[in-house]
């Protein structure tokens, strides 16, 4: 008998358009913020003396370094390795982001002087305190997750099929009644090319091949007018033999008259 953890039910899907916002809408906002950010870090770097094209790197350095350290800091689980330190980099990154967007705004509408000797200071020190940091998260192993063992979840009682005992020999019995024959299987219905040759068909069932003024007679009957002598012989009469050519051997219903053609 061995003991699994019970399945849970995916949760119920959402409407389209919320579906479509979470997965279309995350990867738009990042762009737009990152871009949005580019700007204010460039300015804090150029103000701490980097020179084009060194000062673009300090975009990419505070968003690399925050988008990793949240990253390290959701994925390792509690208690592991890396994730404090990974945790502590995450709020220092945003920290850092904030604080140049603040920095840039207030110089550029002038409310600051940015040749201040502790801004140019904490600017030098991101770019090497950025890549220590990552290297430590690098270095620190992701720890391997071992199954749940906890004994609040439900049990589920795995069967084990056993084999059926051996039941002996029945005595001979009566034998079983005789069921009626199978009745043949019927021949699927003719399906005629032309619609006109159901009203002439039955006229075969007498054992007599009709003559051309009786399958007249029966097309007139059956609302199709009055039809050709030659179509009734070449093309009616011709369609139902061909599909029974044993028909074609019947006797003629009537001795044919003087000048008529069969």
């Amino acid at each position: 008998m061995a003991w699994k953890k019970p399945r849970t039910s995916p949760p119920p899907a959402g409407p389209w358009y919320a579906s479509l916002a979470t997965s279309a809408g995350r990867p738009a906002v990042l762009g737009a913020t990152l871009i949005m950010s580019m700007p204010g870090e460039y300015h804090v770097a150029k103000f701490a003396g980097w020179s084009d094209p060194w000062a673009y790197g300090m975009p990419f350095s505070l968003s690399a370094y925050a988008g990793i350290a949240a990253v390290v800091a959701a994925t390792r689980p509690k208690g592991a390795r890396g994730r404090v330190s990974a945790t502590v980099g995450a709020a220092f990154a945003i920290v850092l982001a904030l604080a140049a967007q603040v920095v840039a705004h207030l110089v550029n509408t002038g409310h600051m002087d940015h040749n201040q000797a502790w801004l140019i200071a904490v600017t030098s020190m991101v770019p090497p305190a950025v890549l220590a940091h990552l290297l430590h998260l690098a270095a620190t192993p992701t720890p391997v997750v071992a199954p749940s063992t906890s004994v609040d979840e439900q049990p589920v009682v795995e069967r084990i099929e056993q084999a059926a005992p051996e039941v002996p020999p029945m005595p001979a019995q009566a034998p079983a009644p005789q069921l009626p024959p199978v009745q043949a299987q019927q021949p699927a219905p003719i399906v005629y090319r032309d619609p006109r040759c159901v009203a002439v068909r039955p006229l075969y069932d007498g054992g007599t091949r009709p003559g051309t003024a009786a399958m007249r007679d029966a097309l007139i009957a059956a609302g199709h007018g009055r039809v050709g002598d030659s179509t009734i012989r070449g093309v009616i009469r011709a369609e139902i033999e061909d599909h029974e050519p044993s028909l074609k051997s019947l006797p003629a219903t009537l001795p044919l008259a003087a000048g008529q053609n069969p």
